[in-house]
């Protein structure tokens, strides 16, 4: 079994990430691909929820003018895909999953149940959360951020396209440099678009770690959950001791 840092994990997936070079729809190759090296977290003794979006199929952005309720009702539906063929593909790689839902369809996923999802954890399940947070006007983002809460994950693995975050575009800037640690303050002050405000603000309350990783190598997921260096690391500014809390007021009196 490998050593982990992080023995409960939330895993953000966008829904990109199963299109593959199509840009659209789901790459079941790839989901395959995805879908193994979850299990291999799972035999290494992970417990992994995870939240998957819905880009793949829609985007409420490019709605062409419909009401942004509507817009972000077809997104949550387009999550809900995404969540099955997930819970499928693993399903068929002896990988036990199990889909909650945030909306009510008990034809195709239990509702969100705390109780039920730590349960399906303990067992072995990978725990898939459809329709993200139920509410328009939220991103997979924030959704990530509140079932970790829920689930009392340990980190949120947020899997994108770069290998972390940088002082500045790398694609427009070859000098850019990698930021290995920031705080979720830094996130808010700086407005760096590494996750929304909600989902960093709930992150930061709940002091729950976020490492933004590269999926492009998928045996980073096992990486980041043994504490390897994959990716930027977004944690809650260090408490201060009352030593130093102290001498910070010496310094500043005699300044």
């Amino acid at each position: 079994m490998s050593d982990l840092k992080y023995p409960r994990a939330l895993l953000k997936l966008s829904g990109e990430v199963l299109a593959g070079p199509a840009g659209h729809g789901i790459d079941f190759a790839l989901a395959n691909i995805i879908c193994g090296h979850i299990k291999t977290c799972v035999d290494a003794g992970a417990q992994l929820g995870v939240v998957i979006g819905g880009g793949n199929f829609w985007r409420g952005r490019s709605s062409g003018g419909m009401d942004a309720v509507h817009a972000d009702q077809m997104g949550m539906l387009a999550t809900m895909m995404n969540a099955i063929a997930l819970a499928d593909t693993l399903a068929q790689l002896g990988q036990p999953a199990l889909v909650q839902a945030a909306h009510v369809m008990p034809q195709f996923a239990m509702g969100v149940n705390k109780a039920a999802a730590l349960n399906a954890l303990a067992a072995g399940k990978v725990v898939v959360f459809g329709g993200g947070t139920g509410n328009p006007f939220f991103t997979t983002d924030s959704c990530a951020a509140l079932r970790a809460a829920e689930i009392e994950a340990r980190v949120v693995l947020k899997a994108t396209n770069v290998d972390g975050v940088y002082d500045s575009d790398p694609r427009k800037n070859p000098e850019a440099k990698k930021i290995d640690t920031l705080t979720h303050d830094e996130i808010l002050a700086r407005r760096l678009n590494v996750m929304d405000a909600t989902a960093a603000a709930l992150c930061r309350d709940k002091n729950i770690p976020m490492l933004v990783f590269n999926l492009n190598n998928p045996a980073n997921i096992l990486a980041a959950l043994q504490g390897q260096n994959v990716g930027t690391l977004v944690v809650n500014e260090p408490k201060k001791t009352i030593g130093q809390i102290l001498t910070y007021l010496m310094d500043k009196q005699e300044k």
